[in-house]
């Protein structure tokens, strides 16, 4: 799987942060390359440091791991106060699962487990709110990997939600998104994820490791479609980019 970790001279870039040594962007980040984009892979937990401003970036991609963003390391807390520059700015921002998870901490919200430590790990139901229905189509079921949920900060609307943890999908202001559920999954990374993380799938509420795999030949067409439509909406492309001021100041 490869990426552009050192972006070219003329292509705009895009800030992603990852959290293992070997964490992947995945198909988002395949997708963004697709649009046109660069990719600046940062890894502040292994000493990357993040801008001060987004004027070099045209968007940020915090995503997923196995942290909790109500753990006390440094790096999680200097990403948490560091959200606040692209929701300053109004730059594009996606946080996908411990990312959401982050934005949310900044917006003032918790970050919780389930009351009776139910997890979601495989796929499960997502159920679109009207806001959300009047953005683009969602599939039926998306891929988890989660044991702690998001509640809904003030400011933020939601857009999707499902019977275990209620806040699946949020949007802040116009440009900025929090997601539970992980798109950026490939059949590469399922294999890795639920191998190394194979304990996990004995924790209540998990799904077995077949599930997985037959759950991504069913779903994953629709969460692909899904993705494409929400980049459309959310980044666009390096050529047409979305300009969320300019729509925002024309409501």
């Amino acid at each position: 799987m490869l990426f552009q970790t050192d972006p070219a001279k003329n292509h705009p870039k895009i800030l992603v942060v990852l959290h293992q040594e070997h964490s992947s962007p995945g198909r988002v980040g395949q997708e963004l390359i697709k649009r046109g984009f660069a990719l600046d892979i940062r890894k502040p937990r292994f000493g990357d440091s993040l801008p001060e401003t987004m004027c070099g970036h045209a968007g940020a991609v915090i995503f997923g791991g196995p942290m909790s963003a109500n753990d006390a390391d440094g790096f999680v807390h200097k990403e948490i106060d560091w959200i606040r520059v692209p929701l300053r700015e109004e730059k594009p921002f996606l946080g996908i699962c411990l990312g959401a998870q982050m934005m949310v901490k900044q917006l003032g919200g918790t970050v919780r487990g389930h009351h009776d430590e139910l997890v979601e790990i495989g796929y499960y139901p997502l159920q679109p709110t009207p806001a959300g229905k009047a953005l683009m189509d969602w599939p039926n079921k998306v891929y988890q990997w989660h044991r702690e949920g998001f509640d809904l900060p003030k400011g933020a609307e939601l857009l999707a939600g499902g019977p275990t943890y209620p806040n699946q999908a949020i949007r802040y202001g116009s440009s900025a998104y929090g997601i539970q559920f992980h798109p950026e999954l490939t059949h590469q990374m399922m294999v890795r994820w639920t191998t190394k993380g194979a304990p996990r799938m004995a924790l209540p509420g998990a799904q077995q490791r077949r599930d997985h795999f037959a759950g991504r030949f069913v779903y994953d067409p629709s969460v692909k479609k899904w993705l494409d439509r929400f980049l459309d909406l959310w980044i666009g492309t390096a050529a047409s980019p979305v300009r969320h001021g300019i729509l925002k100041a024309a409501e």
